[in-house]
C-alpha cells in the first residue's frame, strides 16, 4: 500500500489584517481632524460673541481703538495660545506686510507695530504647553548648544543686574546730588533692559518653534512655497512702489528742501511701506516696499534671496522651482532699484556664495537653464526702466562707497564700542532703536560693536560662541542629509545663516525679517534629519506584498494644525 505523503495545509495568510490597522488609523486621524475643526468651529463663534458684547459698550465709552481692540485682541491672544501652529503661520504671512498694516491701517499705532509679538508669544507658550502635555522636549539640539545658550543668558541677565538694574536704582541727579546719580536723559533703564532682551534674545525660541512647526516633508514644501509667494507679492508691490514714484503719481520727497531731500519721510510714502526717500533731483533713493523703513526692506532682499534660490534649486515641483527662480529675479531687481547700499551689494554676492558652497555652480545640467531663466527674468524686469537706470545705480554706489568707506565706519564704530563697553557692557537696550522711547541711546549702525557695546566683552565673547556652535551643530545636520530636496533646501539656508553670524554691517539680527529668518533657518535644519528618516521610513511601512489584498493610498493633505 503506498503511502502518500500528507501534505501540510499551509496556514492562510492575513491580508485583511495590515488594511484593517490602515483603515483604523485613517479613520482616528479624520476624527481627529474633524474635532480639530469643531473645536476651531466653537472657538471662533464665541469669539465673535465675545467681541459685540465686550468690544461694542467699550467702544461707544473709549472710542472705537479700545472697542476693537479689547473686542478682538483677547480673544486673538488665547486663539494664538491654543493653536500655535496655526498661530506661526500666521506669524510669517504677517510679517512681511507689518509696516504696511502699521502706517496704512494702524496709523503708526503702538499696537500695530507689536502686533506680531502678540502672536509670536502666545503661539510659543501654547506650544510648550503642548510640548509638556505631550512629554516632548523642550530644549532641543545637542546638549553643547544648549549649554552655551545657557552661559549666554547667564552673562545677558549679568549685565541686566549690574547694569540696567544698577543705573536706575541711582537717585537722579539735581543741584544737590551731582556724584553717583542718574541722569534724566538716561529715562528708564530697566524698562529698556526689557525692550532690549527681547530683542538680544527673544526670537531665539523660535528654533523650537519650527521644530516643531515642520513635521514632516510636505510642510516644509510648503513652508518654503509660502515664503516664495510672499517674497513675489512683496516684491511685485515694491516695483509698483517704485512705478508710482517715477511716474508722479507719488511725489515722494520732491517737494522738500536742504537736508529733507536726503533723509526718509514718513510723510512721502507711497502705495505701501512707511517711510521713503525719492528725490530725483539729487539722484537719492531709499524705497521701503512693505516694510517701515529702507533698511528693513534691504534685509528682507537678502533673506529672500537665500529663500528664493532654495525654492528654484530644491523644490520637487517644476512648477515652483520656476515660481522660486522669478522671485529670485524679482528680488535682484528690487535690490538694484530701491537704493539700499546694502542689498545692492550683498543679495548678487549671496547668490553667487550659494552656487558656490552649495555646489550647484558644478551642476551644469541644473544651472544652465536656471541661468536663462533668470536672465529673461531680468531682461523682462528692467525693460520698464530707463537704460541707463543700472548704471546710475551703480554710480551711486560707488561714490557713496569712496565717500565713506564701510569697512573705516565698521572699525570706528568697533572701537567706540571697546572703550565704553568695558568688561559687562553698558546696558540691555542701551544702543537699541526700539528702546529709544524709554530714554536715550547710542546709536550704533553696526551689530557686532552694537552687541559689544551692550553686554561688554564677556557677552559678546559668549555670543559669538553661541553663534559659531549653531552654525557647527547645523552644518553637521546638513552634512548628514543624503535626500537632494533635503539637502539642498539646508543647503541653502545655512549659507545665509553663516553670512548674517559674522556680517557686521548695520544689525540684521536686530531687524526684521532676519532677526526672524535665521532662526527659523535654524530650527528647520536640525529637524531635517528627523525628516528624512521619515522619508526613509515610509516604504516600509507602505509596502505590502500580499497579491490578494491592494492598498490605495492617497497624498496626504496639508493641515495648518
Amino acid at each position: 500500500m503506498a503511502i502518500f505523503p500528507i501534505k501540510k495545509r499551509k496556514p492562510a495568510k492575513k491580508t485583511l489584517e495590515k488594511p484593517e490597522i490602515d483603515l483604523k488609523a485613517s479613520l482616528s486621524l479624520k476624527r481627529e481632524a474633524r474635532l480639530k475643526k469643531q473645536k476651531i468651529l466653537f472657538f471662533l463663534t464665541g469669539a465673535i460673541g465675545f467681541a459685540v458684547l465686550l468690544g461694542l459698550p467699550l467702544g461707544l465709552l473709549f472710542g472705537p481703538e479700545i472697542g476693537i481692540g479689547a473686542g478682538l485682541g483677547l480673544p486673538f491672544l488665547v486663539f494664538c495660545f491654543l493653536y500655535p501652529r496655526i498661530a506661526l503661520w500666521i506669524f510669517l504671512i504677517y510679517m512681511p506686510f507689518s509696516g504696511t498694516f502699521t502706517y496704512w491701517v494702524g496709523n503708526g499705532s503702538d499696537v500695530f507695530q507689536l502686533a506680531k509679538d502678540f502672536i509670536y508669544i502666545p503661539a510659543l507658550l501654547g506650544l510648550i504647553w503642548q510640548c509638556r502635555q505631550k512629554r516632548l522636549p523642550i530644549l532641543i539640539g545637542p546638549k553643547p548648544l544648549r549649554l552655551v545658550f545657557g552661559v549666554l543668558l547667564l552673562s545677558t541677565l549679568l549685565t541686566f543686574l549690574l547694569a540696567n538694574i544698577r543705573i536706575q536704582l541711582l537717585p537722579e541727579c539735581s543741584e544737590f546730588i551731582t556724584t553717583g546719580c542718574r541722569d534724566t536723559e538716561e529715562g528708564a533703564p530697566f524698562l529698556q533692559g526689557l525692550i532690549g532682551l527681547k530683542v538680544f534674545l527673544g526670537y531665539i525660541p523660535l528654533i523650537f518653534c519650527t521644530y516643531y512647526l515642520i513635521e514632516d516633508k510636505n510642510k516644509l514644501i510648503w513652508f518654503g512655497r509660502l515664503l516664495v509667494v510672499l517674497a513675489i507679492i512683496c516684491c511685485v508691490l515694491g516695483l509698483i512702489q517704485y512705478w508710482y514714484l517715477d511716474t508722479g503719481r507719488c511725489i515722494g520727497t520732491r517737494n522738500y528742501s536742504a537736508d529733507d531731500l536726503f533723509k526718509p519721510k514718513l510723510t512721502a510714502k507711497c502705495l505701501v511701506g512707511g517711510s521713503l526717500l525719492f528725490s530725483p533731483s539729487v539722484g537719492t533713493i531709499r524705497l521701503p516696499g512693505t516694510f517701515v523703513s529702507p533698511w528693513h526692506w534691504g534685509w528682507f532682499l537678502v533673506g529672500n534671496a537665500a529663500i528664493c534660490f532654495a525654492s528654484a534649486f530644491s523644490d520637487t515641483s517644476k512648477l515652483w522651482r520656476l515660481a522660486g527662480l522669478t522671485g529670485l529675479g524679482l528680488v535682484v531687481i528690487n535690490a538694484i532699484i530701491c537704493g539700499q547700499r546694502l542689498s545692492f551689494l550683498l543679495v548678487p554676492s549671496l547668490i553667487i556664495l550659494l552656487l558656490v558652497l552649495t555646489g550647484k555652480i558644478a551642476n551644469l545640467k541644473q544651472l544652465i537653464p536656471i541661468g536663462i531663466g533668470l536672465a529673461l527674468v531680468l531682461s523682462l524686469g528692467f525693460s520698464f526702466f530707463n537704460p541707463d537706470f543700472v548704471q546710475q545705480r551703480i554710480d551711486s554706489f560707488v561714490g557713496r562707497w569712496n565717500h565713506a568707506p564701510p569697512y573705516l565706519f565698521i572699525q570706528d564704530q568697533f572701537l567706540f564700542a571697546i572703550r565704553y563697553g568695558g568688561f559687562i557692557g553698558r546696558g540691555i537696550g542701551s544702543a537699541t532703536s526700539s528702546a529709544r522711547a524709554f530714554g536715550n541711546i547710542s546709536f550704533l549702525e553696526t551689530y557686532h560693536p552694537k552687541v559689544w557695546f551692550e553686554v561688554g566683552a564677556l557677552g559678546f565673547i559668549v555670543y559669538m560662541v553661541f553663534l559659531t556652535t549653531l552654525l557647527y551643530y547645523t552644518f553637521k545636520a546638513y552634512q548628514s542629509l543624503k535626500d537632494p530636496a533635503l539637502r539642498s533646501f539646508a543647503a541653502s539656508f545655512w549659507v545665509f545663516m553663516l553670512v548674517i553670524s559674522y556680517l557686521p554691517y548695520w544689525y540684521p539680527l536686530d531687524t526684521d525679517p532676519v532677526a526672524v529668518y535665521y532662526w527659523l533657518f535654524a530650527g528647520v535644519i536640525l529637524r531635517l534629519p528627523e525628516l528624512e528618516k521619515q522619508e526613509n521610513d515610509k516604504p516600509l511601512e507602505n509596502v505590502d506584498n500580499s497579491a490578494t489584498t491592494q492598498i490605495k493610498f492617497k497624498r496626504k493633505k496639508f493641515s495648518l494644525a
